[in-house]
């Protein structure tokens, strides 16, 4: 995600743009974008709760061999994420910089924030969507001829209604709520931003209180939605952006339930705590103008136990844990809690 598309009313309540390139890559190619093993790249930054949860879904469902993925920098500028990790800062597949030119391909002078994660469609090295909601819905359904054996169902049809239901629920209090509180423009916009979160965040401690996972008894695409805040709310959400009621260490259920997720492989194993803070704390100059990024917190306690067993659920399902990350796509030792 990009914040520079984003902006506060003039009560100060903050707004997201959420105008996206809204094409999908399906079975069919309905879009003109076919799902083909190798045509595309996913193109991410670990840094971006968004981002974070293509790589989970993608990892979980065994995509690595058809869809190749590029990983930005943690911090970006008013222009573009960009290729900093990589050898000279350029993508090796994509052989660009600056994420926006391929943007810029799919739309000249696009005249948006240049968000991850994004499909890039190799060929042409044109963007074929940015709509990350529907993204890792298309890899649950579009891309099923492509799943590794033993893959989960993260989008049963049984259940779609009620993933549905409580994912946007997590989207509009949760997941964007906490940008809604950081970048309140006003005392009055920002406590209540502040009191939607922790309601909701109350809503979500009754609800998983008695059962293991959000939505049936098995990991689900509204668990990956969730977790990627949860994961962000003490090293960044709690300080940087004022939700400092609880920190979810000291919510108890919540800080169970995340810490069984981050154990389960694929969440945890794709979570760099050093350049979420780095994103964060750096690129927001308006909220932290000298660029100092916190040490804190300690993040063993991610690794201690969390009694979320007792409540029954099987993480995957019919299926199995996805294989050990690929050497090329691991998270450093010390960027996590290990």
């Amino acid at each position: 995600m990009s914040y520079v598309a984003d902006s506060s009313s003039a009560n100060g309540e903050f707004n997201r743009d959420t105008d996206y390139i809204n094409t999908r890559v399906t079975a069919d190619g309905r879009d003109g974008y076919p799902v083909e093993p190798g045509r595309y790249r996913l193109v991410v930054a670990r840094a971006c709760p968004w981002a974070n949860r293509t790589i989970i879904v993608r990892r979980l469902l065994g995509l690595e061999d058809v869809l190749s993925i590029g990983f930005c920098g943690p911090t970006h500028d008013e222009r573009s994420w960009t290729f900093d990790l990589d050898p000279d800062g350029v993508d090796p597949v994509l052989g660009i910089h600056y994420l926006r030119d391929a943007y810029n391909k799919r739309i000249p002078d696009y005249p948006k924030g240049v968000t991850v994660p994004a499909v890039v469609d190799v060929p042409t090295g044109a963007v074929a969507t940015n709509d990350f909601a529907q993204i890792t819905l298309d890899f649950s359904t579009e891309w099923t001829a492509h799943h590794r054996d033993g893959a989960p169902q993260l989008y049963p049809e049984p259940l779609r209604d009620e993933i549905d239901e409580v994912s946007q629920r997590i989207y509009t209090e949760v997941n964007n709520g906490v940008y809604r509180c950081g970048f309140a423009g006003s005392q009055r916009a920002y406590e209540k931003a502040y009191d939607r979160l922790f309601t909701a965040l109350d809503w979500l401690t009754e609800r998983l209180a008695d059962q293991r996972y959000l939505v049936g008894d098995t990991i689900t695409e509204a668990d990956v939605r969730l977790f990627t805040t949860l994961a962000r709310f003490d090293p960044v959400y709690h300080g940087h952006f004022k939700t400092n009621r609880s920190k979810l260490s000291e919510m108890p259920v919540l800080w169970a339930y995340a810490r069984d997720l981050f154990q389960t492989p694929g969440f945890g194993d794709t979570t760099d705590f050093v350049q979420i803070k780095q994103h964060y704390y750096i690129v927001h100059s308006d909220i932290n103008p000298t660029g100092v990024v916190p040490k804190g917190p300690d993040l063993t306690n991610w690794l201690t136990p969390h009694g979320r067993e007792a409540l029954g659920g099987r993480p995957f399902g019919d299926g199995t844990p996805p294989p050990p990350t690929r050497e090329a796509e691991r998270v450093p030792a010390a960027h996590s809690a290990g």
